[in-house]
């Protein structure tokens, strides 16, 4: 909520500070609903950029075994989870080609809850047992996402992301230098005492912030339901969506509708020999006519091959590179490796971690300078005289309602309250002398 007085950033005329007021007040209307939002994605976001590393320790008992001998069959070790859990459905096996790893085993146990196994490859010990959705990870990661609503927290965590590009904009704007505050002062560090300090504190992390959080925003943005959809039926409509072989259609089945099915030894076995870099994930065929789906499950998403294979005669019935992807199916992929800090190593990492804690720097400065701006009992919202809604707002509207459409269904719901409740109770107003 950035406390810049208008008296300190006055515009070249009296319509230019009408407009820097208005920018005001729709900055921090906009941060009332954000700024708890980013404070728990910011948080859980960084948590989980650490996965990797928090995983490795939280589960080192069950990732990792003693090397003594020739690893027994993939099938063996199947059978004894089925034999200590029940299976309904073998969905997966992971091998991340070290023997040092346990094999990693993904399942409907038989009450048909999707979960992961992790076995002794040595000796078939089922070292662990935990349903998918109830791993830690896997919890901070639907939180992040969805606030462990389901459809309705994840539309919830949507919203807040569209009017967080208004609010971060809107900042940017306030943090221009103009009038007395000139561009060495805008790219100081904080300073001052009191109210003082805490408005340059929000004013500069906030423009650190947009640097870093907007990028981080945009690439998410394919994940959720509303904006995601549209993007989804859109390069479905051009041709450009991936050419992933997990759920595509264009699937080739084996050769055969019956016969003896390879061993996934040998499985793992071809895909090592054509080139795939571990870890390599297999699904095996759901039918007698169906095939075998492998992948490298390498983060960098240029090594992520795919192939399908014959599951009687071991043919490479399909192959799909990253590289084979359009162009736009490319860039939201990439756009999600950045997101979650795999794009490139421990920098990425790092700059997102930055942002996480810039984020909680910028939401608590805000919050301290509005409150000892504020006047007692009001909730100090900017000062801004009434506007007329001109064709350039409305062209505005309609065009943030076309790019964000639930930002725009809010923005009408919320002029619509405003018209109908909150003028007339005199909320969200700055109050007069």
């Amino acid at each position: 909520m950035t406390d810049t007085p208008v008296s300190e950033a006055p515009g070249r005329n009296e319509s230019d500070g009408v407009f820097y007021r208005h920018v005001w007040k729709w900055h921090f209307l906009a941060s009332l609903y954000v700024l708890p939002f980013m404070i728990m994605l910011a948080i859980t976001g960084g948590i989980y950029l650490y996965k990797p590393q928090i995983e490795s320790w939280l589960y080192a008992d069950r990732l990792n075994v003693e090397q003594t001998g020739e690893a027994l069959p993939y099938e063996a070790q199947i059978a004894a989870v089925e034999a200590s859990h029940g299976m309904t459905r073998l969905r997966g096996i992971t091998n991340y080609d070290d023997p040092t790893r346990s094999t990693v085993i993904e399942f409907n146990d038989a009450d048909r809850v999707r979960s992961i196994a992790w076995v002794d490859p040595y000796t078939a010990e089922v070292l662990a047992v935990t349903p998918r959705d109830e791993m830690a990870m896997r919890v901070l990661r639907k939180f992040h996402g969805e606030l462990l609503l389901g459809d309705v927290g994840t539309k919830f965590v949507e919203l807040a992301a569209h009017w967080a590009i208004v609010m971060f904009v809107t900042g940017a704007f306030l943090w221009w230098p103009r009038g007395k505050r000139t561009w060495s002062k805008a790219l100081s560090l904080p300073q001052g005492k009191g109210r003082s300090f805490w408005r340059s504190t929000h004013l500069f992390t906030g423009f650190l912030a947009t640097l870093l959080v907007v990028p981080i925003i945009v690439s998410g943005l394919p994940w959720t339901d509303v904006w995601g959809g549209g993007l989804s039926y859109v390069q479905e409509r051009t041709g450009q969506e991936s050419g992933s072989l997990r759920f595509g259609g264009n699937v080739p089945n084996s050769t055969a509708s019956q016969g003896e099915r390879l061993e996934l030894t040998e499985v793992f076995a071809i895909a090592h020999r054509e080139g795939l870099v571990a870890p390599y994930e297999v699904r095996p065929p759901r039918d007698h006519s169906a095939a075998f789906w492998v992948r490298s499950a390498s983060l960098n998403r240029y090594e992520q091959t795919e192939l399908i294979i014959d599951q009687y005669t071991g043919e490479v019935l399909k192959r799909h590179h990253f590289a084979d992807n359009p162009i736009v199916a490319k860039t939201v992929s990439l756009g999600i490796s950045f997101h979650q800090g795999e794009l490139y190593g421990w920098l990425n990492v790092l700059q997102h971690t930055f942002a996480a804690v810039a984020t909680v720097v910028l939401a608590a400065s805000g919050f301290v300078a509005w409150w000892m701006r504020r006047p007692k009992g009001s909730l100090g919202v900017p000062q801004a005289p009434e506007a007329a809604i001109g064709p350039g707002m409305i062209a505005l509207v309609i065009g943030l309602g076309i790019l964000f459409p639930l930002m725009g269904l809010s923005l009408l719901a919320v002029l619509m309250l405003d018209w109908l409740i909150f003028r007339h109770l005199g909320w969200f107003r700055a109050r007069t002398a």
